[in-house]
Protein backbone atom coordinates (compact mmCIF):
# COMPACT_ATOMS: atom_id res chain seq x y z
CA UNK A 1 0.00 0.00 0.00
CA UNK A 2 1.49 3.33 -1.07
CA UNK A 3 2.03 6.08 1.44
CA UNK A 4 -0.56 8.22 -0.35
CA UNK A 5 -2.98 5.32 -0.07
CA UNK A 6 -2.37 5.04 3.66
CA UNK A 7 -2.99 8.74 4.15
CA UNK A 8 -6.23 8.42 2.22
CA UNK A 9 -7.26 5.39 4.28
CA UNK A 10 -6.72 6.92 7.70
CA UNK A 11 -8.79 9.99 6.81
CA UNK A 12 -11.57 8.12 5.04
CA UNK A 13 -15.01 9.19 6.25
CA UNK A 14 -17.95 6.99 6.92
CA UNK A 15 -20.78 8.38 4.76
CA UNK A 16 -23.71 9.83 6.67
CA UNK A 17 -25.98 7.81 4.38
CA UNK A 18 -24.27 4.60 5.52
CA UNK A 19 -24.78 5.52 9.17
CA UNK A 20 -28.49 6.10 8.50
CA UNK A 21 -28.71 2.76 6.68
CA UNK A 22 -27.03 0.95 9.57
CA UNK A 23 -29.48 2.52 12.00
CA UNK A 24 -32.45 1.48 9.86
CA UNK A 25 -31.23 -2.14 9.71
CA UNK A 26 -30.06 -2.42 13.30
CA UNK A 27 -31.77 -4.90 15.61
CA UNK A 28 -31.56 -2.93 18.85
CA UNK A 29 -35.07 -2.41 20.22
CA UNK A 30 -36.43 1.15 20.19
CA UNK A 31 -37.96 1.19 23.66
CA UNK A 32 -36.63 4.36 25.31
CA UNK A 33 -38.81 7.48 25.46
CA UNK A 34 -38.03 11.04 26.53
CA UNK A 35 -38.57 10.27 30.25
CA UNK A 36 -36.35 7.18 30.11
CA UNK A 37 -33.60 9.16 28.38
CA UNK A 38 -33.85 12.08 30.83
CA UNK A 39 -33.65 9.70 33.79
CA UNK A 40 -30.79 7.84 32.09
CA UNK A 41 -28.92 11.16 31.85
CA UNK A 42 -29.70 12.18 35.44
CA UNK A 43 -28.74 8.73 36.66
CA UNK A 44 -25.35 9.04 35.00
CA UNK A 45 -24.68 12.70 35.86
CA UNK A 46 -25.49 12.67 39.57
CA UNK A 47 -22.72 10.57 41.01
CA UNK A 48 -19.09 10.90 42.03
CA UNK A 49 -18.91 14.48 40.78
CA UNK A 50 -21.34 15.77 43.37
CA UNK A 51 -20.91 13.10 46.05
CA UNK A 52 -17.09 13.12 46.01
CA UNK A 53 -15.17 15.60 43.85
CA UNK A 54 -17.11 18.69 44.95
CA UNK A 55 -15.49 18.58 48.38
CA UNK A 56 -11.99 18.12 47.03
CA UNK A 57 -12.37 20.94 44.50
CA UNK A 58 -13.63 23.27 47.23
CA UNK A 59 -10.89 22.31 49.69
CA UNK A 60 -7.95 22.57 47.28
CA UNK A 61 -8.99 25.04 44.61
CA UNK A 62 -12.12 27.15 44.80
CA UNK A 63 -13.34 27.39 48.41
CA UNK A 64 -17.01 28.50 48.60
CA UNK A 65 -16.49 29.76 45.03
CA UNK A 66 -17.13 26.16 44.00
CA UNK A 67 -20.69 27.38 43.38
CA UNK A 68 -19.33 29.71 40.69
CA UNK A 69 -17.23 26.83 39.31
CA UNK A 70 -20.42 24.87 38.72
CA UNK A 71 -21.96 27.81 36.87
CA UNK A 72 -18.88 28.00 34.60
CA UNK A 73 -18.86 24.28 33.89
CA UNK A 74 -22.64 24.18 33.49
CA UNK A 75 -22.42 26.94 30.87
CA UNK A 76 -19.77 25.03 28.95
CA UNK A 77 -21.79 21.84 29.12
CA UNK A 78 -24.85 23.71 27.85
CA UNK A 79 -22.90 24.62 24.69
CA UNK A 80 -21.71 21.04 24.29
CA UNK A 81 -25.16 19.61 25.08
CA UNK A 82 -26.75 21.71 22.34
CA UNK A 83 -24.21 20.31 19.89
CA UNK A 84 -24.80 16.75 21.11
CA UNK A 85 -28.56 17.26 20.80
CA UNK A 86 -28.23 18.21 17.13
CA UNK A 87 -25.96 15.27 16.32
CA UNK A 88 -28.01 12.79 18.34
CA UNK A 89 -31.21 13.81 16.55
CA UNK A 90 -29.59 13.75 13.10
CA UNK A 91 -27.47 10.61 13.63
CA UNK A 92 -29.33 8.41 16.16
CA UNK A 93 -26.68 5.68 16.36
CA UNK A 94 -25.30 3.51 19.12
CA UNK A 95 -21.69 4.68 18.80
CA UNK A 96 -22.32 8.24 19.97
CA UNK A 97 -19.42 10.68 19.46
CA UNK A 98 -17.34 7.94 17.85
CA UNK A 99 -19.81 7.65 14.99
CA UNK A 100 -20.15 11.43 14.72
CA UNK A 101 -16.41 11.90 14.26
CA UNK A 102 -16.23 8.97 11.80
CA UNK A 103 -18.74 10.78 9.60
CA UNK A 104 -16.96 14.12 9.73
CA UNK A 105 -13.21 13.99 10.33
CA UNK A 106 -12.22 10.51 9.21
CA UNK A 107 -11.25 7.13 10.58
CA UNK A 108 -8.12 8.13 12.49
CA UNK A 109 -10.07 10.83 14.35
CA UNK A 110 -12.84 8.31 15.05
CA UNK A 111 -10.23 5.95 16.49
CA UNK A 112 -8.83 8.72 18.69
CA UNK A 113 -12.38 9.51 19.78
CA UNK A 114 -12.76 5.87 20.75
CA UNK A 115 -9.62 6.20 22.90
CA UNK A 116 -10.99 9.36 24.51
CA UNK A 117 -14.32 7.70 25.21
CA UNK A 118 -12.53 4.84 26.95
CA UNK A 119 -11.20 7.45 29.37
CA UNK A 120 -14.59 9.14 29.62
CA UNK A 121 -16.61 5.99 30.26
CA UNK A 122 -14.20 3.27 31.38
CA UNK A 123 -12.08 5.37 33.74
CA UNK A 124 -15.14 7.36 34.80
CA UNK A 125 -16.68 4.10 36.05
CA UNK A 126 -13.47 3.49 38.01
CA UNK A 127 -13.64 6.99 39.47
CA UNK A 128 -17.23 6.40 40.54
CA UNK A 129 -16.18 3.10 42.11
CA UNK A 130 -13.62 4.90 44.27
CA UNK A 131 -16.34 7.30 45.46
CA UNK A 132 -18.65 4.36 46.04
CA UNK A 133 -15.93 2.78 48.15
CA UNK A 134 -15.68 5.93 50.29
CA UNK A 135 -19.38 5.88 51.16
CA UNK A 136 -19.38 2.13 51.79
CA UNK A 137 -16.48 2.57 54.23
CA UNK A 138 -18.25 5.45 55.97
CA UNK A 139 -21.45 3.43 56.34
CA UNK A 140 -19.57 0.39 57.65
CA UNK A 141 -17.85 2.58 60.24
CA UNK A 142 -21.28 3.75 61.41
CA UNK A 143 -22.15 0.09 61.90
CA UNK A 144 -18.88 -0.42 63.83
CA UNK A 145 -17.48 -2.59 61.06
CA UNK A 146 -14.09 -1.87 59.63
CA UNK A 147 -12.18 -2.76 56.50
CA UNK A 148 -8.40 -2.65 56.99
CA UNK A 149 -7.43 0.89 55.90
CA UNK A 150 -4.71 -0.50 53.63
CA UNK A 151 -7.50 -2.10 51.55
CA UNK A 152 -9.47 1.12 51.08
CA UNK A 153 -7.08 3.18 48.94
CA UNK A 154 -4.75 2.95 45.96
CA UNK A 155 -1.13 1.85 46.54
CA UNK A 156 0.84 4.49 48.43
CA UNK A 157 -2.16 6.78 48.95
CA UNK A 158 -2.53 8.19 52.46
CA UNK A 159 -5.57 7.02 54.43
CA UNK A 160 -6.81 9.56 56.97
CA UNK A 161 -9.17 9.27 59.90
CA UNK A 162 -12.02 11.66 60.70
CA UNK A 163 -9.56 14.10 62.30
CA UNK A 164 -7.45 14.23 59.15
CA UNK A 165 -4.57 12.24 60.62
CA UNK A 166 -2.82 9.73 58.35
CA UNK A 167 -3.33 6.25 59.78
CA UNK A 168 -2.10 4.06 56.92
CA UNK A 169 -1.09 3.95 53.27
CA UNK A 170 -3.13 2.07 50.72
CA UNK A 171 -2.29 -1.23 49.05
CA UNK A 172 -5.52 -1.86 47.13
CA UNK A 173 -8.97 -0.27 47.06
CA UNK A 174 -10.81 -3.54 47.52
CA UNK A 175 -14.40 -2.18 47.84
CA UNK A 176 -13.96 -0.27 44.57
CA UNK A 177 -12.83 -3.44 42.78
CA UNK A 178 -15.75 -5.43 44.19
CA UNK A 179 -18.19 -2.70 43.10
CA UNK A 180 -16.98 -2.90 39.49
CA UNK A 181 -17.10 -6.71 39.56
CA UNK A 182 -20.71 -6.65 40.78
CA UNK A 183 -21.85 -4.20 38.11
CA UNK A 184 -19.97 -6.08 35.37
CA UNK A 185 -21.68 -9.31 36.42
CA UNK A 186 -25.08 -7.61 36.19
CA UNK A 187 -24.31 -6.35 32.69
CA UNK A 188 -23.26 -9.82 31.57
CA UNK A 189 -26.52 -11.32 32.85
CA UNK A 190 -28.31 -8.44 31.13
CA UNK A 191 -31.67 -8.27 32.88
CA UNK A 192 -34.17 -6.62 30.55
CA UNK A 193 -35.68 -4.75 33.48
CA UNK A 194 -32.50 -2.69 33.98
CA UNK A 195 -34.18 0.49 32.71
CA UNK A 196 -36.91 0.16 35.36
CA UNK A 197 -34.33 -0.56 38.06
CA UNK A 198 -32.30 2.44 36.90
CA UNK A 199 -35.36 4.70 37.05
CA UNK A 200 -36.13 3.61 40.62
CA UNK A 201 -32.54 4.23 41.71
CA UNK A 202 -32.56 7.64 40.03
CA UNK A 203 -35.66 8.65 42.01
CA UNK A 204 -34.00 7.43 45.22
CA UNK A 205 -30.86 9.39 44.40
CA UNK A 206 -32.81 12.52 43.56
CA UNK A 207 -34.74 12.13 46.81
CA UNK A 208 -31.51 11.91 48.80
CA UNK A 209 -30.00 14.99 47.11
CA UNK A 210 -33.19 17.02 47.58
CA UNK A 211 -33.45 15.86 51.21
CA UNK A 212 -29.85 16.92 51.83
CA UNK A 213 -30.61 20.35 50.39
CA UNK A 214 -33.91 20.75 52.27
CA UNK A 215 -32.74 19.49 55.68
CA UNK A 216 -29.17 20.74 55.42
CA UNK A 217 -30.40 24.29 54.67
CA UNK A 218 -31.49 24.59 58.31
CA UNK A 219 -27.92 23.90 59.47
CA UNK A 220 -26.13 26.31 57.14
CA UNK A 221 -23.84 28.93 58.72
CA UNK A 222 -23.80 31.82 56.21
CA UNK A 223 -20.49 33.11 57.54
CA UNK A 224 -18.83 30.01 56.03
CA UNK A 225 -19.67 31.41 52.57
CA UNK A 226 -17.48 34.42 53.22
CA UNK A 227 -15.26 35.18 51.47
CA UNK A 228 -16.95 33.58 48.49
CA UNK A 229 -13.62 33.49 46.66
CA UNK A 230 -10.77 33.11 49.18
CA UNK A 231 -7.53 34.98 48.57
CA UNK A 232 -5.21 33.18 46.19
CA UNK A 233 -2.28 31.21 47.57
CA UNK A 234 0.90 31.56 45.47
CA UNK A 235 2.12 27.98 45.99
CA UNK A 236 0.30 25.21 44.10
CA UNK A 237 -1.39 22.41 46.08
CA UNK A 238 0.78 19.49 47.24
CA UNK A 239 1.63 16.95 44.56
CA UNK A 240 1.64 19.36 41.62
CA UNK A 241 5.29 20.31 40.99
CA UNK A 242 5.90 23.47 39.01
CA UNK A 243 7.52 22.22 35.81
CA UNK A 244 7.72 24.29 32.62
CA UNK A 245 4.28 23.27 31.35
CA UNK A 246 2.68 24.08 34.69
CA UNK A 247 4.37 27.49 34.69
CA UNK A 248 3.09 28.17 31.16
CA UNK A 249 -0.41 27.10 32.16
CA UNK A 250 -0.37 29.28 35.26
CA UNK A 251 1.02 32.22 33.31
CA UNK A 252 -1.81 31.93 30.79
CA UNK A 253 -4.34 31.68 33.60
CA UNK A 254 -2.85 34.77 35.23
CA UNK A 255 -3.18 36.78 32.03
CA UNK A 256 -6.80 35.77 31.50
CA UNK A 257 -8.03 35.97 35.10
CA UNK A 258 -5.71 38.53 36.62
CA UNK A 259 -4.87 36.03 39.37
CA UNK A 260 -1.40 35.11 40.56
CA UNK A 261 -2.03 31.42 41.08
CA UNK A 262 -4.70 28.75 40.74
CA UNK A 263 -4.97 27.80 44.43
CA UNK A 264 -8.04 29.86 45.44
CA UNK A 265 -8.63 33.25 43.87
CA UNK A 266 -10.41 33.56 40.53
CA UNK A 267 -7.85 31.25 38.95
CA UNK A 268 -8.72 28.63 41.55
CA UNK A 269 -12.41 28.97 40.73
CA UNK A 270 -11.63 28.33 37.05
CA UNK A 271 -9.37 25.37 37.81
CA UNK A 272 -12.07 24.11 40.16
CA UNK A 273 -14.44 24.24 37.19
CA UNK A 274 -12.05 21.94 35.30
CA UNK A 275 -11.83 19.56 38.27
CA UNK A 276 -15.57 19.30 38.83
CA UNK A 277 -16.20 18.96 35.11
CA UNK A 278 -16.47 15.29 35.99
CA UNK A 279 -19.73 16.11 37.78
CA UNK A 280 -21.38 16.77 34.41
CA UNK A 281 -20.06 13.76 32.57
CA UNK A 282 -23.05 11.65 31.72
CA UNK A 283 -25.44 13.93 29.87
CA UNK A 284 -23.94 12.75 26.59
CA UNK A 285 -24.37 9.11 27.68
CA UNK A 286 -27.93 9.61 26.50
CA UNK A 287 -26.58 9.78 22.96
CA UNK A 288 -25.16 6.24 23.21
CA UNK A 289 -28.76 5.04 23.33
CA UNK A 290 -29.70 6.82 20.10
CA UNK A 291 -30.38 3.56 18.26
CA UNK A 292 -32.78 2.51 21.02
CA UNK A 293 -34.80 5.72 21.22
CA UNK A 294 -38.45 5.59 20.12
CA UNK A 295 -38.39 9.04 18.52
CA UNK A 296 -34.78 10.25 18.52
CA UNK A 297 -35.50 13.52 16.73
CA UNK A 298 -37.71 14.65 19.60
CA UNK A 299 -36.64 12.54 22.57
CA UNK A 300 -32.84 12.82 22.36
CA UNK A 301 -32.67 16.64 22.76
CA UNK A 302 -35.22 16.48 25.59
CA UNK A 303 -33.23 13.79 27.37
CA UNK A 304 -29.85 15.52 27.01
CA UNK A 305 -30.91 19.10 27.80
CA UNK A 306 -33.48 18.12 30.43
CA UNK A 307 -30.96 16.09 32.42
CA UNK A 308 -28.39 18.88 32.23
CA UNK A 309 -30.73 21.63 33.44
CA UNK A 310 -32.12 19.61 36.35
CA UNK A 311 -28.67 18.54 37.53
CA UNK A 312 -27.16 22.04 37.29
CA UNK A 313 -29.84 23.45 39.60
CA UNK A 314 -29.36 20.61 42.09
CA UNK A 315 -25.56 20.95 41.99
CA UNK A 316 -25.46 24.64 42.84
CA UNK A 317 -27.94 24.17 45.68
CA UNK A 318 -26.01 21.17 47.04
CA UNK A 319 -22.73 23.10 46.97
CA UNK A 320 -24.29 26.03 48.80
CA UNK A 321 -25.48 23.73 51.59
CA UNK A 322 -22.28 21.67 51.71
CA UNK A 323 -19.84 24.58 52.16
CA UNK A 324 -22.35 26.26 54.47
CA UNK A 325 -22.33 23.33 56.90
CA UNK A 326 -18.65 22.33 56.86
CA UNK A 327 -15.65 24.67 56.45
CA UNK A 328 -14.39 24.07 52.94
CA UNK A 329 -10.88 23.26 54.23
CA UNK A 330 -12.31 20.09 55.85
CA UNK A 331 -13.89 18.66 52.72
CA UNK A 332 -10.81 17.00 51.20
CA UNK A 333 -12.01 13.39 51.48
CA UNK A 334 -13.80 10.73 49.46
CA UNK A 335 -17.21 11.32 51.07
CA UNK A 336 -17.74 15.06 51.71
CA UNK A 337 -21.52 14.87 51.90
CA UNK A 338 -21.17 12.12 54.50
CA UNK A 339 -18.92 14.53 56.43
CA UNK A 340 -21.66 17.16 56.25
CA UNK A 341 -24.47 14.89 57.42
CA UNK A 342 -22.28 13.63 60.26
CA UNK A 343 -21.78 17.29 61.22
CA UNK A 344 -25.56 17.78 61.29
CA UNK A 345 -25.77 15.00 63.86
CA UNK A 346 -28.97 13.23 62.81
CA UNK A 347 -28.02 9.52 62.74
CA UNK A 348 -30.95 8.27 60.65
CA UNK A 349 -30.42 11.02 58.10
CA UNK A 350 -26.72 10.20 57.82
CA UNK A 351 -27.51 6.54 57.14
CA UNK A 352 -30.20 7.53 54.61
CA UNK A 353 -27.84 9.80 52.67
CA UNK A 354 -25.05 7.23 52.60
CA UNK A 355 -27.38 4.47 51.42
CA UNK A 356 -28.74 6.78 48.74
CA UNK A 357 -25.23 7.69 47.63
CA UNK A 358 -24.22 4.03 47.44
CA UNK A 359 -27.30 3.11 45.41
CA UNK A 360 -26.89 6.15 43.19
CA UNK A 361 -23.23 5.55 42.50
CA UNK A 362 -24.03 1.93 41.67
CA UNK A 363 -26.40 3.07 38.92
CA UNK A 364 -23.75 5.44 37.55
CA UNK A 365 -21.23 2.61 37.28
CA UNK A 366 -23.88 0.56 35.47
CA UNK A 367 -24.64 3.27 32.90
CA UNK A 368 -20.97 4.14 32.27
CA UNK A 369 -19.89 0.55 31.72
CA UNK A 370 -22.95 0.00 29.54
CA UNK A 371 -22.01 3.00 27.40
CA UNK A 372 -18.44 1.76 27.01
CA UNK A 373 -19.55 -1.67 25.83
CA UNK A 374 -21.85 0.00 23.27
CA UNK A 375 -18.93 2.00 21.85
CA UNK A 376 -16.67 -1.04 21.62
CA UNK A 377 -19.55 -2.95 20.02
CA UNK A 378 -19.84 -0.35 17.25
CA UNK A 379 -16.06 -0.15 16.74
CA UNK A 380 -15.92 -3.93 16.49
CA UNK A 381 -18.52 -3.98 13.72
CA UNK A 382 -16.52 -1.32 11.90
CA UNK A 383 -13.52 -3.66 11.98
CA UNK A 384 -11.39 -1.32 14.08
CA UNK A 385 -11.49 -3.75 17.00
CA UNK A 386 -11.58 -7.57 16.96
CA UNK A 387 -14.95 -9.10 16.09
CA UNK A 388 -14.93 -11.01 19.38
CA UNK A 389 -16.00 -7.80 21.14
CA UNK A 390 -19.41 -8.16 19.50
CA UNK A 391 -19.85 -11.87 20.29
CA UNK A 392 -23.02 -12.37 22.29
CA UNK A 393 -23.65 -14.91 25.02
CA UNK A 394 -26.09 -17.55 23.75
CA UNK A 395 -28.12 -17.52 26.96
CA UNK A 396 -27.90 -13.96 28.25
CA UNK A 397 -27.88 -12.24 24.82
CA UNK A 398 -25.23 -9.73 25.91
CA UNK A 399 -21.74 -8.97 24.50
CA UNK A 400 -20.10 -10.87 27.33
CA UNK A 401 -16.47 -10.88 26.14
CA UNK A 402 -16.63 -7.14 25.55
CA UNK A 403 -18.17 -6.58 28.98
CA UNK A 404 -15.63 -8.75 30.80
CA UNK A 405 -12.68 -6.92 29.20
CA UNK A 406 -14.15 -3.50 30.05
CA UNK A 407 -14.86 -4.71 33.58
CA UNK A 408 -11.30 -5.98 34.12
CA UNK A 409 -9.76 -2.70 32.94
CA UNK A 410 -12.17 -0.63 35.06
CA UNK A 411 -11.63 -2.81 38.14
CA UNK A 412 -7.86 -2.59 37.82
CA UNK A 413 -7.97 1.18 37.53
CA UNK A 414 -10.36 1.47 40.48
CA UNK A 415 -8.15 -0.67 42.68
CA UNK A 416 -4.75 0.78 41.82
CA UNK A 417 -5.24 4.41 40.79
CA UNK A 418 -5.96 7.41 43.02
CA UNK A 419 -9.14 9.45 42.84
CA UNK A 420 -7.23 12.51 41.64
CA UNK A 421 -5.52 10.65 38.80
CA UNK A 422 -8.72 8.95 37.69
CA UNK A 423 -10.85 12.08 37.71
CA UNK A 424 -8.23 14.22 35.95
CA UNK A 425 -7.70 11.65 33.18
CA UNK A 426 -11.44 11.24 32.76
CA UNK A 427 -11.85 15.01 32.49
CA UNK A 428 -9.03 15.27 29.94
CA UNK A 429 -10.56 12.58 27.76
CA UNK A 430 -14.03 14.10 28.06
CA UNK A 431 -12.95 17.66 27.28
CA UNK A 432 -11.00 16.55 24.21
CA UNK A 433 -13.96 14.46 23.03
CA UNK A 434 -16.40 17.32 23.59
CA UNK A 435 -14.22 19.72 21.59
CA UNK A 436 -14.28 17.28 18.66
CA UNK A 437 -18.08 16.95 18.94
CA UNK A 438 -18.56 20.72 18.78
CA UNK A 439 -16.26 20.80 15.74
CA UNK A 440 -18.28 18.01 14.13
CA UNK A 441 -21.43 20.15 14.21
CA UNK A 442 -19.59 22.86 12.25
CA UNK A 443 -18.19 20.36 9.76
CA UNK A 444 -21.52 18.69 9.03
CA UNK A 445 -23.29 22.05 8.68
CA UNK A 446 -20.79 22.88 5.93
CA UNK A 447 -20.55 19.51 4.17
CA UNK A 448 -24.16 18.30 4.65
CA UNK A 449 -26.26 21.48 4.81
CA UNK A 450 -29.43 19.66 3.67
CA UNK A 451 -29.18 16.76 6.11
CA UNK A 452 -32.34 16.30 8.16
CA UNK A 453 -31.79 17.88 11.58
CA UNK A 454 -34.89 17.56 13.80
CA UNK A 455 -33.02 19.67 16.37
CA UNK A 456 -30.65 22.46 15.31
CA UNK A 457 -28.08 24.06 17.63
CA UNK A 458 -29.24 27.65 18.23
CA UNK A 459 -27.01 30.67 17.58
CA UNK A 460 -24.86 28.71 15.13
CA UNK A 461 -21.85 29.01 14.75
CA UNK A 462 -21.35 30.91 18.02
CA UNK A 463 -22.42 28.04 20.30
CA UNK A 464 -20.16 25.31 18.83
CA UNK A 465 -17.20 27.70 18.56
CA UNK A 466 -17.57 28.73 22.21
CA UNK A 467 -17.88 25.05 23.11
CA UNK A 468 -14.57 24.25 21.40
CA UNK A 469 -12.76 27.22 22.97
CA UNK A 470 -14.01 26.58 26.51
CA UNK A 471 -13.18 22.86 26.29
CA UNK A 472 -9.63 23.66 25.14
CA UNK A 473 -9.22 26.26 27.89
CA UNK A 474 -10.19 23.86 30.69
CA UNK A 475 -8.19 21.08 28.99
CA UNK A 476 -5.07 23.26 29.12
CA UNK A 477 -5.62 23.81 32.83
CA UNK A 478 -5.64 20.06 33.47
CA UNK A 479 -2.74 19.29 31.11
CA UNK A 480 -0.56 21.66 33.13
CA UNK A 481 -0.31 18.90 35.77
CA UNK A 482 2.71 16.76 34.71
CA UNK A 483 1.46 13.31 35.75
CA UNK A 484 -1.86 13.82 33.97
CA UNK A 485 -0.26 15.17 30.81
CA UNK A 486 2.40 12.47 30.59
CA UNK A 487 -0.03 9.59 31.15
CA UNK A 488 -2.46 11.03 28.59
CA UNK A 489 0.19 11.50 25.90
CA UNK A 490 1.62 8.00 26.39
CA UNK A 491 -1.91 6.55 26.33
CA UNK A 492 -2.70 8.30 23.04
CA UNK A 493 0.64 7.24 21.57
CA UNK A 494 0.08 3.57 22.39
CA UNK A 495 -3.48 3.77 21.08
CA UNK A 496 -2.38 5.21 17.75
CA UNK A 497 0.24 2.48 17.38
CA UNK A 498 -2.51 -0.12 17.89
CA UNK A 499 -4.58 1.56 15.16
CA UNK A 500 -1.75 1.32 12.62
CA UNK A 501 -0.97 -2.24 13.69
CA UNK A 502 -4.57 -3.49 13.59
CA UNK A 503 -7.40 -1.06 12.86
CA UNK A 504 -5.98 0.31 9.60
CA UNK A 505 -5.69 -3.17 8.09
CA UNK A 506 -9.01 -4.60 9.29
CA UNK A 507 -11.23 -1.56 8.82
CA UNK A 508 -14.31 -2.70 6.91
CA UNK A 509 -14.83 0.74 5.43
CA UNK A 510 -11.27 0.71 4.10
CA UNK A 511 -11.77 -2.75 2.60
CA UNK A 512 -15.08 -1.71 1.06
CA UNK A 513 -17.15 -4.12 3.15
CA UNK A 514 -20.33 -3.60 5.19
CA UNK A 515 -19.90 -2.45 8.75
CA UNK A 516 -23.21 -3.43 10.22
CA UNK A 517 -26.00 -4.25 7.79
CA UNK A 518 -26.61 -7.96 7.66
CA UNK A 519 -24.03 -8.62 10.33
CA UNK A 520 -25.90 -8.08 13.59
CA UNK A 521 -27.05 -11.65 13.76
CA UNK A 522 -25.96 -12.31 17.31
CA UNK A 523 -26.54 -9.08 19.22
CA UNK A 524 -30.09 -9.97 20.07
CA UNK A 525 -32.81 -7.56 21.11
CA UNK A 526 -32.22 -7.29 24.82
CA UNK A 527 -29.38 -4.85 25.60
CA UNK A 528 -28.86 -4.21 29.31
CA UNK A 529 -30.81 -0.94 29.45
CA UNK A 530 -33.79 -1.87 27.28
Amino acid sequence: MANVGIVGRIFQRKPVEMIHAETDHGELKRTLGALNLTLLGIGCIIGTGIFVLTGRAAALWAGPGIMISFVITGTLCAFVALCYAELASALPVSGSAYSYSYASMGEIVAWIMGLLLLLEYGLAASTVAVGWSGYVNSLLQDMHLAIPPELTAAPGEAVKNAAGVVIAHGVLNLPAVLGIVAVTSLLIVGVSESATVNNIIVFIKLGVVIAFIAIGAFYVHPHLWSPLIPAQVPAPPPGTPMDLWHQIGRALMDVITGAKGTHYGLGGVIHGAAVIFFAYIGFEAVSTAGAESKNPGRDMPIGILGALVICTILYIATCAVLVGIVPYQSLDNAAPIATAVNQIGIPWFAVLVKLGAIAGLSSVMLVLLYGQTRIFYTMSHDGLLPSQLAVVHKRFKTPWINTIIVGIVAAGAAGFMSLDALSDLTNVGSLAAFAIVCGTVIYLRITHPKMDRPFRTPLYPIVPILGVLMCLFLLMSLMAVPITRNFFLVYLGVGIVIYFAYGLWFSKLGRGGPTLKGEISTMGTHPPLD
